[in-house]
């Protein structure tokens, strides 16, 4: 079954580390027993009254665990592991969530809500009544986006992974050119936004700019294309530039 950890505000402008980073690395840090299927960056509403950091995203850790008697261990461990890297000025929050909680279908209504408008913390402990919301230092205002990114990813249609179990290997591993197929054989599906929606073939090529990051669509990894030179598909918004400007890409 699957638990989602969200990590949210762990930074501050001037950090060195993002709450992305900060979530890839709770990664190598599971129960025995449990591992990390990704971990994906959720898009938060940008505004003028909503304080944050640099975009206003959360991280959620996407976990494959035996059964539910680990949560308390999984949630002692992201605790840990927040106070261990979270920084002075920052406020953050921690949010666990698994399948099946009955919580799961509120915090999906708070996630749409707080992508597109100005929600509160009172707002979000309601929704994640009977999960795991806890504030971590400052203002606690931590636990909105972590809230709002776990009922995200419960949802399964909304989200870029930072980080990938893609078949043993790490979305940092593949390079810049990259068959179709292999994307296929390591879970990550390979989806033509053109407007006639041609099927890329296993042997054509993607050009992922050194920048692989797939959407959570449907429950799973995805990557749109679009078509490029040569037959080839280019992978639509990526790019180093998109990196360097969010420290958590």
């Amino acid at each position: 079954m699957r638990a989602y950890v969200a990590f949210d505000d762990t930074d501050t402008i001037d950090a060195d580390r993002g709450t992305g980073k900060v979530g890839r690395w709770f990664a190598d840090k599971l129960p025995a027993g449990c591992r990390s299927l990704g971990v994906l960056r959720q898009q938060l509403l940008v505004h003028p009254d909503v304080p944050y950091t640099s975009h206003n995203s959360a991280a959620v850790v996407l976990v494959e665990i035996p059964d539910e008697t680990v949560v308390d261990e999984l949630i002692e461990r992201a605790a840990a592991h927040l106070h261990e890297q979270w920084m002075e000025g920052s406020d953050p929050g921690l949010c666990v969530a698994w399948e099946g909680a009955p919580a799961l279908g509120a915090l999906t209504a708070f996630g749409r809500r707080a992508a597109v408008s100005v929600v509160t913390q009172d707002l979000a402990r309601a929704a994640a009544q009977g999960v795991h919301l806890s504030g971590h230092g400052g203002t606690n205002d931590g636990i909105i986006g972590a809230a709002a990114g776990v009922g995200l990813t419960a949802e399964g249609w909304s989200g870029r992974f930072i980080e990938l179990d893609a078949g043993g290997r790490l979305l940092r591993q593949f390079p810049d050119l990259v068959a179709v197929g292999e994307l296929e054989a390591a879970g990550i599906a390979v989806v033509c936004l053109d407007r006639d929606a041609p099927v890329p073939l296993p042997d054509q090529a993607v050009v992922t700019n050194d920048w692989l990051r797939p959407r959570l669509w449907g429950g799973r990894a995805v990557l749109p294309v679009a078509r490029a030179a040569d037959g080839r598909w280019e992978a639509i918004a990526s790019g180093k530039s998109d990196a360097a400007a969010d420290p958590g890409a």
